[in-house]
């Protein structure tokens, strides 16, 4: 991170920070038999962009299904009735853990094309999600997701 960032005082460095610092718990998740339609009644009512698949014995995640998933498979002409999570989902995703860097989540975000990354406690076990939106807003040391810079305008505004 520049070391031309200006800071607020009291505020740690978005660089500094750990993607403990801002993952989202509770997590949301779907067994992985369930119908693609499912997930997105989920995601939908939970305001969530992902959902994690777990391993029921070890609580580990074995895959993950985002809004892109779905998005791909109804443009592919798709039944979200008949298609199942297991079907779409990225099996093994990239995980990351509690005390890994916000910068180094963003790198391994940039580096493969993830928007979402799960986060493991000290156990192994899934505590938690980041996305994009979480990782960006941190690195340029934004309170909320409502904050805009100056000079932007949104189209409604």
């Amino acid at each position: 991170m520049s070391n031309a960032l200006a800071l607020r005082s009291g505020e740690a460095s978005p660089a500094l920070a750990t993607v403990a610092d801002l993952m989202r718990p509770p997590l949301t998740t779907i067994e992985h038999s369930a119908h693609v339609a499912a997930a997105a009644y989920v995601m939908k009512h939970a305001g969530a962009t992902a959902l994690m698949i777990r391993d029921g014995l070890t609580d580990q995640p074995i895959g993950i299904i985002t809004e892109a998933d779905i998005a791909h498979a109804v443009a592919d002409g798709k039944d979200m009735n008949s298609v199942r999570i297991h079907d779409l989902m990225t099996t093994r995703p990239t995980i990351i853990s509690m005390n890994t860097s916000v910068r180094d989540a963003a790198t391994v975000m940039t580096s493969g094309h993830f928007r979402h990354l799960p986060v493991v406690g000290d156990d192994n076990g899934l505590v938690g999600i980041v996305d994009i939106a979480d990782v960006c807003r941190a690195l340029i040391g934004l309170d909320t997701a409502e904050s805009k810079p100056d000079g932007i305008r949104h189209a409604h505004d």
